[in-house]
């Protein structure tokens, strides 16, 4: 499936309105103003006594944290407190319970598809007056789709030749080889070393750069270029140094730019040895007898993904051709929002594999900044290939049944082994609406594919 998820839709232009609301027992108003590049000001007004009700509630909420001279910790009055100490000290509580009172409804009053978090800005917030404040959003934008019926794109080559599988086969052979110790010669490109090493820069170690049995395979680029290549040459049990320059953009850096000298020692060689592609290693490998039998499971497998990802290949295509003829205003808020999506499930992939994104950078010398321009090209692709399907779909009226939507769920449910209706508590009316919107996503990418020319 083509990726790339956004939400929300308007078109540019200048306009102003007023919508009343209520929420509850909170009367409130909210103006929008429809700003350039599909930026969008709303600015929402609560009644005062509303605000001063806030700040009553601040006041419960934490009174007692209030140290109050001649009184036991929360047993001050509001009155007494706001008499000595003014209402100031309740307000940010307030405002936080305000914004997140009213804003959820201010977005859904507005009709405005919003895809960014608000830049917000209090413009007042005095007890005894009307609470107000800005919230700047960018909204979706509008989309002008270039021909989307007969788009054509070079078809994906989708038939396995030798070449494939004799790189398959070999895969299986570096699979299944082992290591077998060398003794008499001296260390070659492509041997497994275990290494002895410690780094000093003017003949001071330094922190890091020292290891002892480290396994290298030398030609594998693992250490700093020029490094590997000093090894070469070198037997067993010989002393000897290797000289070499840290890169300016060196990740350490403190070591950044500097000249070093390794003190090595080779432990131990040792050189991969492949098994032959013979009928005893197909039958040890896989459920075939002989060598034939198993290159023929292998082609018929090597054809099913081949054929796969050349459909994939063609879809990305066929949406990538689309995207360059059609025409959008994307505000930069917006791209934000999905990089920081991005960078959010980096993270996540990142703690999986026991670091932290923090580390992350530190080890790898980025700033947050490098690490969200990074993610910045994905994020626009992602949110321009969202657009032009959902605009494909409405021009095409594609839509989504409930049995569909239940057929998705019964997916989910078989692989998680779990039982339909348990599945169906998780996804509630929003869940469900997400499930067809993306579907009817992946209905639109069926169509173009099946309404293109592929050549």
């Amino acid at each position: 499936m083509y990726e790339g998820y956004v939400y929300g839709i308007i078109a540019y232009q200048m306009c102003l309105f007023k919508a009343f609301m209520k929420q509850g027992e909170t009367l409130m108003s909210v103006e929008v103003q429809k700003l350039e590049k599909n930026m969008a000001k709303l600015t929402v007004t609560v009644e005062a006594k509303e605000f001063d009700k806030a700040i009553a509630d601040s006041f419960k909420r934490n009174k007692n944290k209030f140290n109050v001279p001649g009184f036991r910790k929360g047993h001050v009055t509001q009155e007494v407190f706001e008499k000595m100490y003014g209402s100031d000290n309740l307000i940010p509580d307030a405002i936080d319970f305000m914004l997140d009172a009213t804003y959820p409804s201010a977005v859904r009053d507005s009709e405005l598809e919003i895809v960014s978090r608000p830049q917000i800005e209090i413009k007042n917030a005095k007890k005894g007056e009307d609470f107000v404040y800005e919230a700047l959003v960018a909204v979706k934008p509008a989309v002008t789709l270039g021909e989307y019926k007969g788009i054509e794109v070079k078809k994906a080559d989708e038939v396995v030749n030798d070449d494939d599988i004799a790189s398959a086969l070999k895969s299986e052979q570096e699979k299944n080889a082992r290591l077998i110790t060398v003794e008499g010669r001296a260390v070659e490109s492509g041997d497994n070393i275990s290494l002895d090493f410690e780094g000093s820069i003017d003949g001071v170690p330094f922190d890091g750069g020292k290891g002892e049995d480290y396994p290298l395979v030398i030609g594998s680029g693992a250490f700093i270029p020029g490094f590997e290549d000093q090894i070469i040459g070198h037997n067993v049990g010989e002393a000897f140094d290797v000289n070499i320059t840290f890169p300016e953009n060196y990740q350490m850096k403190d070591l950044a730019g500097k000249a070093a000298v390794f003190a090595c020692t080779v432990k131990e060689i040792k050189k991969k040895e492949l098994p032959e592609l013979d009928d005893d290693f197909a039958s040890e490998i896989s459920e075939f007898d002989t060598m034939a039998e198993y290159k023929e499971d292998l082609k018929k497998q090597l054809s099913e993904a081949k054929a796969k990802r050349a459909a994939t290949e063609n879809e990305n295509a066929v949406v990538d051709k689309l995207i360059e003829t059609s025409t959008m205003d994307i505000p930069e808020p917006m791209v934000e929002a999905q990089v920081e999506g991005l960078v959010a499930d980096y993270g996540r992939r990142m703690e999986s594999q026991g670091i932290t994104l923090d580390q992350y950078l530190q080890i790898t010398g980025m700033t947050k900044a490098d690490l969200n321009n990074q993610f910045k090209p994905q994020a626009l692709k992602q949110i321009k290939t969202r657009l032009v399907l959902e605009e494909v779909a409405k021009a095409e009226k594609i839509t989504v049944s409930e049995a569909e939507i239940d057929e998705e769920l019964q997916k989910i449910a078989d692989s998680y082994k779990m039982d339909l209706e348990k599945i169906k508590g998780f996804f509630g009316e929003n869940e469900r609406k997400q499930m067809a919107d993306d579907l009817a996503v992946q209905k639109a990418i069926d169509f173009l594919v099946e309404n293109a020319k592929l050549v």
